[in-house]
């Protein structure tokens, strides 16, 4: 029995590292570049005075509006499914050769991402097949659906607390140009100079996003509200009402944009 378990985790492992699902896995990078780039456009809209949601099921909402929309929107789909399983891949069967500690964090950041490729992959699913898709209602219904749960509260801070520090490690990431280390530089110096740039601003842009998103869960759970947890739409509305907040929200626009700019790239480039 032992013998048929490790012949299947090998087959598994031999199946999610082949060529055809790295590639398709490497579509799953450009899928999020894209939805990052509309969610950077529908922000400068909004600090313009213009009407959208500036979250991924708003993104979701101007590919469905496109031509051609359900190619897009399935192909997407299936890009965002391969790389889910390409990041399981990693979290089950790779980074052994790591010391304890690092291998345990390696394989918990594969899992996590695994699991926000998933969130896109059922996003463009739930909207190809004509459901309505609404981050902001959904996140608010899940927190309150926590808060009902016992020791939800206290989950439900933990999970806010999470988001803002993961969007803090982000910029962090972005600053230190720690994100490179990820990436097959091209050889051209221009090249280089343009990767890194995106990067940065990308990455700093994405980590203020998550902040912002992470202190309304917090803010939420706090005053006991569930309307005040709106999601990333929220988070950039509740920017763009501070002081030079029109400002503030185009910049954090501009740098999605980059970001997804990046993750284009990192389609490309990626250390699979």
């Amino acid at each position: 029995m032992k013998k048929q378990l490790k012949d299947v985790a090998e087959v598994a492992e031999d199946v999610t590292n082949s060529k055809p699902l790295e590639i398709a896995a490497r579509a799953g990078f450009a899928v999020s570049g894209v939805l990052h780039f509309l969610i950077g456009l529908v922000a400068i809209r909004l600090a313009m005075g213009g009407q959208g949601r500036a979250d991924f099921s708003g993104a979701v909402a101007e590919l469905a509006a496109q031509p051609a929309a359900p190619v897009l929107l399935w192909s997407a789909f299936a890009a965002c499914v391969a790389l889910a399983i390409w990041q399981t891949s990693d979290a089950v069967f790779d980074f052994e050769h790591l010391p304890t500690k690092k291998k345990v964090g390696k394989k918990l950041k594969a899992a996590l991402q695994a699991v926000v490729y998933t969130g896109f992959a059922l996003t463009l699913a739930s909207v190809a097949i004509g459901a309505e898709s609404d981050q902001r209602r959904s996140t608010s219904d899940l927190t309150l659906q926590l808060m009902k749960a016992p020791g939800g509260t206290f989950l439900l801070f933990l999970v806010g607390a999470a988001v803002s520090v993961t969007g803090v490690a982000y910029a962090i990431r972005g600053f230190r140009k720690s994100f490179i280390k990820y990436l097959r530089m091209p050889s051209n110096e221009q090249a280089r100079t343009a990767v890194t740039a995106t990067g940065i601003a990308g990455y700093a842009a994405k980590g203020v996003a998550l902040l912002l998103t992470g202190l309304l869960i917090v803010i939420a759970t706090v005053k006991a509200d569930p309307a005040e947890s709106t999601g990333l739409d929220g988070g950039l509305r509740a920017l763009r009402e501070q002081p030079l907040g029109i400002y503030m929200l185009a910049a954090v626009g501009a740098g999605l944009i980059c970001y997804g700019i990046f993750m284009a790239v990192r389609a490309r480039l990626a250390r699979m």
